[in-house]
């Protein structure tokens, strides 16, 4: 009696085109960098530091109901630079609250980033000629992304949120403000 040997099934699905476009369709092979980072962008956690009326009128404006920072995962503010990924300045820095601006920057770990948000967190805005004003906070500490405005529009500042967002995805995004 001849006995004919058969290939196993495995072995027979693996040399089958379809069963390898399907495979490949469904699971996908990534760095586990590109995982986490993945992860971080739909997580993240602001350290809001409001040092005057951007953190109000701006922010919080984008906060409520009608604008809903929460629906992009961007509303659980953190209280302590230490559960924080993202250091959200507001307002006005001078050169007294440079060094606390500089050591909660320095407390958040690794990955974090940092937006700018409205004119005088950027460039010292109408306080510029003062002696006491920092001519932008990136001066002080890197900045990732900057939201113009006096105070910025909520409309810009989720644009800012999703301009770290998309930082964060792609690193070698060079993201530009739209004018």
């Amino acid at each position: 009696m001849d006995v004919k040997k058969t290939a196993h099934p495995v072995e027979e699905l693996t040399d089958d085109p379809v069963v390898i476009d399907q495979v490949k369709r469904l699971i996908h092979i990534a760095p586990l960098e590109k995982l986490f980072d993945y992860c971080r962008a739909r997580s993240l956690w602001p350290f809001g530091f409001g040092l005057a009326c951007c953190a109000i009128e701006g922010l919080m404006a984008a906060n409520m109901p009608r604008f809903d920072l929460a629906r992009f995962g961007f509303e659980v503010m953190r209280g302590s630079p230490r559960q924080a990924d993202v250091m959200l300045v507001c307002g006005t820095v001078t050169w007294k609250a440079a060094p606390f601006v500089v050591r909660l920057y320095e407390q958040i770990s690794e990955p974090k980033w940092v937006i700018a948000m409205g004119s005088c967190a950027i460039s010292g805005g109408p306080f510029v000629d003062s002696y006491h004003v920092v001519p932008g906070v990136d001066k002080l500490i890197p900045v990732d992304a900057y939201i113009p405005g006096c105070p910025p529009r909520p409309e810009a500042v989720i644009e800012g949120w999703l301009m770290i967002k998309n930082k964060i995805l792609d690193p070698k995004v060079v993201n530009k403000i739209r004018g």
